[in-house]
């Protein structure tokens, strides 16, 4: 049984599912100059140019919405759609339209990205479904990219006033934020590795500083939230922090579980720690950069690991609740960090190794090892590490490649075994989730592996002009998953 007012929902993200990269006088953003390079860095040259065209199609993302009876859909805002230059002195004004909102009887002038999640918000809310909308799913604008991105200081205050923006905008309807999605992939895979935009590769550093910033910009709008908007709008805001499951390689041991307590640190950790625990990074993890920045001969001053201010906002308790991304597990050993290893960079700082275990199928891309066990072994982490908060299962899924199954039988199956695995942390370990999302309402735009991986409930034509949307029978399976559960929650009738 889960509660009565549990949130089924599931999950897109507007550069992955929007398309109309420049319609309307939309700035462009980092995922844009990064796809539209010569070469790009995409496979097969793919983009968001058009993606599932949720632009011009967003009332068939409602029917898809309705047709697995979701009570929650979580969607992501485009802040260069919203504010071209990536600040609040231009906002797109191309085609001002007036638009109603009937609660409170207003009509109120907006411009053409605002009118377009005016009609999603809207529409959702007039299909009982509660929008959780999130306002940076990586992709920032080229704009300030150009002005530092994430490794300049000043980003935490133009990503305040854009935060600001949106609550003063949408937030009478929205009542679940999430501030910045996955701050680790932003940081470590697109400053880290280059595998993702901005494209940056500065190994042991830039990967730090960008997350550091993410850190403070999340705290800078939590604060105005809690400030100028939580009273009248009575809404909650988060970070959806993303982490595998980890568990020692060998049991037994000491060197083995060490290496596990790293690899934590340095995903989990180095943003729920100071959010939820300390209002600072792991110790174990400040201790392994400086350990490794001294064996280099580095030094640390300053450090790579940056430290906070005293005269910001504080970060700790910067958060409503948990919103965790799941999707995978590992086994883990040291590795990576010793001996003649003389390179800097995360790998070598972190000194873990993350291994699957041989029995565990994967799925999709090769990363994706399908162990749902895990899940619930990572919210009875987070319920014992992180003071027992309300957690929201924002993101978890299933990928397709090669020929497109739309009888797909083994996503059926993990979900099911998924679901499962909540329910067991609800009841038997006393963990407070909240609800739980699927990765993802529809096939879509997958970053660097373009659209070569499948996610979706619904299977998306992408050589059709309509991007036609078809439910996989995964997606039936889901929607009768929801079905029996809210018609378990309905009170009974008192006759």
């Amino acid at each position: 049984m889960f509660p009565h007012d549990f949130a089924w929902g599931a999950a897109t993200a507007a550069y992955q599912v929007e398309g109309g990269w420049d319609a309307d006088h939309k700035g462009e953003s980092i995922w844009d100059a990064f796809c539209h390079r010569e070469p790009s860095g995409v496979l097969g040259g793919h983009s968001g140019d058009v993606a599932c065209d949720s632009y011009r199609l967003w009332e068939q993302d409602l029917r898809c919405v309705r047709d697995l009876g979701l009570t929650h859909y979580r969607l992501s805002l485009s802040w260069s759609r919203l504010l071209p230059h990536g600040t609040t002195d231009h906002v797109n004004q191309t085609g001002l339209w007036y638009y109603y909102t009937p609660h409170n009887n207003v009509l109120r002038l907006c411009s053409t990205g605002v009118r377009y999640y005016n009609q999603v918000i809207n529409g959702l809310i007039a299909c009982n479904v509660a929008p959780m909308v999130t306002l940076y799913h990586f992709d920032l604008p080229q704009a300030l990219q150009e002005r530092g991105g994430w490794q300049s200081p000043h980003v935490a205050t133009l990503f305040d006033a854009y935060a600001r923006f949106c609550f003063q905008t949408f937030g009478d309807r929205v009542k679940l934020w999430i501030t910045i999605n996955e701050p680790y992939v932003c940081a470590k895979l697109g400053h880290e590795d280059a595998v993702h935009a901005p494209g940056i590769r500065q190994p042991g550093v830039a990967a730090y500083l960008a997350g550091h910033n993410m850190l403070r910009a999340h705290a800078a709008a939590w604060h105005s939230y809690d400030a100028i908007y939580r009273s009248k709008q009575g809404g909650l805001v988060s970070m959806a922090i993303n982490s595998d499951w980890a568990e020692p390689l060998d049991p037994e041991s000491t060197e083995d579980a060490a290496a596990t307590e790293r690899y934590l640190a340095f995903t989990l950790g180095w943003f729920a720690w100071p959010v939820f625990v300390t209002g600072d990074y792991p110790e174990v993890m400040r201790a392994a950069v400086d350990r490794q920045s001294e064996r280099l001969g580095r030094g640390n001053s300053p450090p790579r690991l940056p430290r906070f201010s005293k005269d910001e906002p504080g970060i700790l308790g910067t958060a409503d609740f948990f919103a965790l991304n799941y999707y995978t597990s590992r086994k883990v050993r040291p590795g990576g960090g010793r001996g003649g290893e003389t390179l800097l960079g995360m790998k070598t700082d972190l000194d873990a190794e993350g291994v699957v275990d041989p029995s565990w199928p994967v799925c999709g891309v090769p990363w994706l090892a399908v162990a749902p066990y895990g899940l619930r072994k990572l919210l009875k982490y987070i319920k014992a590490t992180f003071n027992h908060p309300a957690v929201y299962v924002t993101e978890n899924g299933f990928a397709q490649m090669g020929p497109v199954l739309m009888d797909d039988i083994q996503r059926c199956g993990y979900y099911q075994d998924t679901i499962v695995e909540v329910a067991k942390a609800i009841e038997e370990d006393g963990v407070n989730v909240r609800g739980y999302f699927a990765w993802s309402l529809l096939d879509n735009f997958e970053w660097s592996d373009g659209y070569s991986v499948r996610f979706g409930l619904f299977h998306v034509d992408f050589s059709a002009g309509e991007r036609t949307r078809t439910m996989y029978r995964s997606g039936r399976e889901y929607a009768q998953i929801i079905s029996k559960h809210r018609s378990r929650a309905q009170p009974e009738n008192p006759s």
